[in-house]
């Protein structure tokens, strides 16, 4: 009997163990500089008492974390929109889907020398991203200002030449997204995405002269690779990131500049 019951303790012990396991994971999730890195932080603090640790690894292009998702040199990662993921998959056929929407950070337009986009000259030039889908969602911002007329049917990626009235005279400069607020000093008019003039140090809303609608089809995402979508960290990673800690956190730092999606 001592015996029997020295086993069932021995096999409950060793069952404990194996459960202890099973809830702990180390993950890494890339993602982009500026508020895209900082909700990552927080949400790792979140998922820490969960079982999760998450290796936050910041890159400072829109090319990589896709590749190195795809690579299997990440597990997760979280910095981009749906209509950029859809071209990435659609030009580099990778493996990679969506679990969970994350953040809109509606794309601003700046200025050191206009104060108005009522001011912006005949034949300004003007910088937007230089990949499709960010260079595409700029000029619809544009037309949406009513400064062009886009080309019928072109979608989310528009490119210049799909520009098909331009009354100002409009000259595109496209860039690394990265690169823009570094053009400012130059170009009448840039256009960039939130992280990126956020890392800058401008405030979207105090700096910029113009802004997206807050119901722009721009959410942003958490995208893990095809097949992995239902190992268990993937569901801990969601919940931790639609936290009320991590809502909180980001309606308290960004004041606005950035929208939470749940």
């Amino acid at each position: 009997m001592l015996r029997l019951t020295t086993l069932v303790s021995a096999l409950a012990l060793g069952t404990a163990a194996m459960a202890s396991t099973a809830l702990a994971e180390d993950i890494t999730v890339g993602v982009s500089p500026g508020e895209h890195g900082e909700i990552m932080e927080k949400v790792a603090e979140v998922a820490a008492p969960l079982g999760l640790t998450i290796e936050v690894i910041e890159f400072s292009d829109y090319v990589v974390p896709n590749q190195a998702l795809a690579d299997g040199d990440l597990d997760a990662n979280s910095f981009q929109h749906r209509p950029y993921l859809e071209n990435q998959i659609a030009d580099r056929g990778f493996g990679l889907v969506e679990v969970g929407t994350t953040i809109t950070t509606p794309m601003g337009i700046y200025s050191d020398a206009l104060t108005s986009m009522e001011d912006l000259p005949d034949g300004a030039q003007v910088a937007i991203p230089n990949d499709p889908t960010n260079g595409g969602r700029a000029l619809l911002l544009l037309q949406d200002l009513g400064l062009i007329t886009l080309t019928e049917g072109t979608g989310l990626v528009p490119s210049p030449l799909d520009v098909a009235e331009n009354p100002k005279g409009l000259r595109f400069l496209e860039l690394d997204a990265a690169q823009l607020p570094r053009t400012l000093a130059d170009a009448d008019i840039a256009i960039i995405n939130t992280n990126y003039a956020l890392a800058s140090g401008l405030s979207p809303k105090g700096d910029s002269i113009a802004m997206e609608q807050a119901d722009s089809p721009y959410v942003n995402i958490i995208v893990v690779q095809e097949g992995r979508e239902a190992e268990p960290w993937v569901q801990t990673l969601v919940e931790a990131y639609h936290s009320p800690e991590v809502k909180a956190f980001i309606d308290e730092t960004y004041e606005g500049a950035v929208l939470t999606s749940w």
